[in-house]
């Protein structure tokens, strides 16, 4: 029998100023069987949130007022919406535009104009990301003072939960579980972020460095293979030397 929950359509919300864009989107996510809430005024677009709660944001970069970077650390400071998934969609295409989407919270980024079946297989794709994410097996994984606790979806650091998105949650456990080995960005593209086609493997170096900022202390579990990718150390070369 059909998990019930599973056929319960999912929830997007729009946020861009241009209402041509928002119109386009909303008929082709609304055709695919997606609930869609449109937002053309970004200073609204909190507050529909909150009342809405999205399955995903796909939000513009550039309005006036107030800019999808802005509202992205918004949404990633808000209890209620810090783990929904953020697709930017924007006409600044240069590579530091594309990073410092990444590093503000955003778990991918496509350029205008862009092509509506594309978005839509990469909506789909965070999407079947999430809810794999939200029910895998349950799993303790420890390494030094990093725990994840698969069962509540949580990671401490020396006692001391710390917030992760759903795309680093799952980038640190792949890691901690294939242990020693190592992990090519291509493979990470494939394993974490589910992409099947080729895409700029930079995506992983920025979640990376992002995701041993929040480490600490225990950052330097995660080695850099140059050339090549990341490995989680099988110890950590100060433990080595004691």
């Amino acid at each position: 029998m059909s998990d019930p929950a599973s056929l319960t359509p999912k929830k997007i919300l729009i946020v861009d100023d241009e209402t041509d864009v928002t119109d386009l989107l909303a008929y082709t996510l609304k055709a695919k069987g997606f609930v869609v809430e449109a937002v053309n005024d970004p200073n609204r677009s909190i507050g529909i949130a909150r009342t809405f709660l999205p399955d995903l944001v796909i939000l513009d970069v550039m309005m006036p007022d107030l800019n999808g970077i802005q509202i992205c650390r918004m949404l990633r400071a808000d209890a209620k919406l810090k783990k929904v998934p953020v697709v930017f969609l924007t006409a600044k295409a240069e590579e530091s535009d594309r990073i410092q989407g990444l590093e503000t919270g955003a778990d991918d980024y496509i350029c205008k104009p862009f092509s509506t079946k594309e978005l839509v297989l990469r909506v789909q794709t965070i999407l079947r990301r999430t809810k794999e994410g939200a029910v895998e097996v349950p799993r303790m994984i420890t390494a030094g003072l990093i725990v994840v606790d698969g069962e509540r979806h949580i990671v401490t650091v020396a006692g001391e939960v710390i917030e992760l998105t759903a795309t680093e949650f799952k980038l640190l456990r792949l890691l901690m579980e294939r242990r020693g080995r190592v992990q090519t960005r291509e493979h990470l593209l494939i394993n974490v972020w589910n992409y099947e086609t080729e895409i700029e493997t930079r995506t992983v170096d920025t979640h990376v460095r992002r995701l041993r900022e929040k480490l600490g202390g225990e950052a330097d579990w995660i080695e850099t293979i140059r050339g090549v990718g990341y490995r989680f150390a099988e110890r950590r070369a100060t433990d080595a030397d004691a």
